[in-house]
C-alpha cells in the first residue's frame, strides 16, 4: 500500500507543485497560527455559495493564489518584510553572462571588503542519455499486441503500456512513446532523433551529475513487465549513449566540482553556469555599486508587479471579476502616481508600470546610500504586500459564484476552510 500511496503522491506533486520555492515559503508556528486566524476571521460572516466545479475557474483561482504568493516572495526578497531593509539588497554582476550568471544571497550588511572571485568553467554537468537503435521508417517487426516496459528513476518504478497495431511503423511507435513519456513528467525528456532517414528514440534525464551510489539516473527494462515484452530490445532503449557527468570549474584557481550547473559559493553567491569558459579568460563575479543595486531592486519590484497584472489580465475574457483585481492593483499604483512619475515610473492605462531607466538611475545616484527619498516606493511595496496576502488568502473573492445564503450576523459557526474547499485547492506546501 505504501508504494501505491507514493505513486499517487508523486503524481499529484508533479501536477500541482508550486513554482520555485524560496525561504519565504517556510513558516514558524506563530505565522501559521496567524494565517489560520485570518482565515477564520475572513469566513466568519462570509456567505455560503455553491462549490466551483468548472475546471477553468478552478485553474484561475489556483493561478491567482500562486501569482499572489510569487509577488509576496519577490517583495520579501527585496527586504519588504521590514521597512528599513527595503531596497538594500545587494546585486551581483558577472563579466560574461553567456558563461555564468550570479545572484547575491549573503547578508546586505557587509562588514569587510566586498566579496568577489574569478570563475573558470572547464566542464558543464551533463545528464544521462539513452539513445536507441536507428531504425528505418518501415513497418515494425513487433507483433500487434499490448506492450509495456518499466522505467526506474528516483527509487520509483513506472510502467508504460501502449498498443502496437497492424501496419504501425517504427517512427509512429517512437512518436507515441515520446508523447507517453513526456506527458508522464517523471524527470525524463523523450524525443525522436533522425540520421540518414533512420530514427531512434532518445531519453534524457532532467537530473545532471554523477548519481550517488548508483550507476545510472534511470534504467529502462521490460524483463518483469505486466504486458508483452520486446520493445526495449527491439528499439535499444536500455543503451546508455552518454553517462551523466559532474561540472568541473576553478574558483580563484582552485578546482571544484558539482553535480549541477546551479550551485552556491561561500553562502554568498548563487551561480548558474551555462557554457565552458574561453581558454585563460575566467569570469569575474562580484557586487554592483549601491546605485546599481538600488536600480536593480526597483526594477525587480516593478517587474513583479507587472507580471502579476499581466497574469490577471490574461483572464479578462473568461473571468469577469479579474477586471476588478486588475483595477484594485492599478488603484494602488495610481495612489502613488505622481511620486512614481518623479522617479521615472509611468502608470499606463492597462495598469502596467513602464520605467524610464535613465531617470531612475539619476534618482538612485542622487540618493546614494540614503534611501529616505524612496519612502514612497517603500509604501507602495507595503501596499502591494498587503494586497497580495489578501488575494492569496481568498482568491475566491475574484471568482464569479452563486450565493446560496447569507449568514445571520453574530449567530453563525466558524468555517475556517471555506476558501480552500470552494476553490478546489489541494495542500500546496504552503499556507
Amino acid at each position: 500500500m505504501g508504494s501505491v500511496l507514493n505513486t499517487v503522491y508523486n503524481n499529484y506533486l508533479a501536477a500541482y507543485s508550486p513554482r520555485q520555492l524560496t525561504k519565504y515559503d517556510t513558516h514558524k508556528k506563530s505565522e501559521l497560527r496567524s494565517v489560520y486566524n485570518s482565515i477564520v476571521k475572513l469566513n466568519k460572516d462570509a456567505p455560503w455559495y455553491l462549490p466551483t466545479t468548472n475546471k477553468d475557474t478552478q485553474h484561475y483561482a489556483v493561478s491567482l493564489k500562486e501569482n499572489a504568493r510569487e509577488l509576496h516572495n519577490a517583495i520579501a526578497q527585496l527586504g519588504g518584510l521590514e521597512q528599513d531593509s527595503m531596497f538594500r539588497k545587494k546585486s551581483a554582476y558577472s563579466t560574461d553572462t553567456e558563461v555564468a550568471e550570479a545572484a547575491y544571497i549573503g547578508s546586505d550588511a557587509l562588514t569587510s571588503t566586498s566579496p568577489e572571485f574569478d570563475l573558470e568553467v572547464k566542464e558543464l554537468a551533463t545528464p544521462q542519455e539513452n539513445l536507441g537503435y536507428f531504425l528505418p521508417d518501415l513497418a515494425t517487426t513487433l507483433s500487434p499486441a499490448t506492450y509495456s516496459f518499466d522505467i526506474s528513476i528516483n527509487d520509483m518504478n513506472y510502467e508504460f503500456q501502449f498498443n502496437i497495431n497492424e501496419g504501425d511503423t517504427n517512427r509512429q511507435i517512437m512518436d507515441r512513446l515520446s508523447r507517453l513519456i513526456n506527458n508522464a513528467d517523471i524527470g525524463i525528456q523523450a524525443n525522436v532523433a533522425e540520421s540518414d532517414s533512420r530514427y531512434a528514440l532518445r531519453l534524457t534525464s532532467d537530473a545532471t551529475g554523477v548519481p550517488a551510489n548508483k550507476a545510472y539516473h534511470f534504467r529502462v527494462s521490460d524483463d518483469h513487465t505486466s504486458k508483452a515484452s520486446g520493445v526495449v530490445g527491439n528499439m535499444g532503449l536500455n543503451y546508455i549513449s552518454h553517462s551523466a557527468g559532474n561540472a568541473c570549474f576553478l574558483i580563484n584557481g582552485e578546482e571544484r566540482s558539482s553535480s549541477s550547473n546551479h550551485f552556491t559559493v561561500g553562502k554568498l553567491f548563487d551561480v548558474q553556469i551555462k557554457a565552458v569558459s574561453p581558454e585563460d579568460k575566467p569570469v569575474h563575479i562580484g557586487l554592483k555599486t549601491d546605485t546599481e543595486s538600488i536600480t536593480d531592486n526597483i526594477n525587480q519590484l516593478i517587474g513583479s508587479y507587472n507580471s502579476f497584472i499581466r497574469s490577471a489580465a490574461s483572464y479578462l475574457e473568461t473571468q469577469s471579476r479579474s477586471r476588478q483585481l486588475v483595477r484594485e492593483f492599478s488603484s494602488i499604483a495610481s495612489h502613488y502616481g505622481t511620486s512614481l512619475e518623479n522617479m521615472g515610473m509611468h502608470l499606463q492605462d492597462d495598469g502596467i508600470l513602464s520605467v524610464n531607466d535613465e531617470k531612475l538611475q539619476q534618482a538612485a545616484a542622487s540618493a546614494g546610500n540614503d534611501l529616505s527619498s524612496f519612502s514612497v516606493l517603500k509604501d507602495f511595496s507595503s501596499s502591494l504586500l498587503r494586497k497580495s496576502d489578501q488575494v492569496s488568502l481568498n482568491p475566491m473573492d475574484y471568482v464569479d459564484k452563486k450565493i446560496v445564503a447569507y449568514k445571520n450576523p453574530g449567530h453563525n459557526f466558524i468555517s475556517p476552510y471555506t476558501t480552500s474547499a470552494y476553490s478546489g485547492m489541494m495542500f500546496n506546501s504552503y499556507c
